[in-house]
C-alpha cells in the first residue's frame, strides 16, 4: 500500500491564505447561532495570540472559507489553534468525536 504524505504548507512572513475547512463526510460543523459565535471567538483569540489578520470569512453549515494573513510564518499553528479549540468545544457539547478536513491555498500578493 502506498501512503502519500500531505504536501508541506508554504509559510513565510506576510503570507496570505485562502483557508477552507469542511466537516467529516460534509456534515454540519455549526448547529446553533451560538456555535458560529464561539468559532468567531476562537478566531479572535488566534488573532491576539499569533498576530494573524482576518480579511474576510464565510461560515456555511458544513464548512468555512477565510482569507487570512499571517505576518509570521505560522499559519499551521494558527489553524491548529482555531480548529482544535472549536472541535474540542463541539465534541464536548455534542458528546462526539470529529476530525475536520482542511485545505490551505497560498495566495500570492504584491508587498510593495
Amino acid at each position: 500500500m502506498n501512503i502519500m504524505a500531505r504536501p508541506l504548507r508554504i509559510e513565510y512572513e506576510g503570507a496570505l491564505y485562502h483557508v477552507t475547512v469542511r466537516g467529516n463526510e460534509r456534515k454540519r460543523i455549526y448547529f446553533t447561532k451560538t456555535d458560529y459565535g464561539k468559532f468567531r471567538e476562537y478566531i479572535e483569540s488566534a488573532q491576539e495570540k499569533y498576530g494573524c489578520l482576518l480579511h474576510v470569512y464565510v461560515f456555511m453549515t458544513n464548512h468555512y472559507h477565510m482569507i487570512i494573513e499571517a505576518p509570521k510564518p505560522n499559519i499551521s499553528k494558527v489553524m491548529h489553534f482555531i480548529n482544535g479549540a472549536y472541535t474540542a468545544y463541539i465534541n464536548k457539547k455534542r458528546n462526539r468525536r470529529n476530525r475536520d478536513q482542511a485545505n490551505n491555498d497560498l495566495i500570492e500578493h504584491d508587498m510593495a
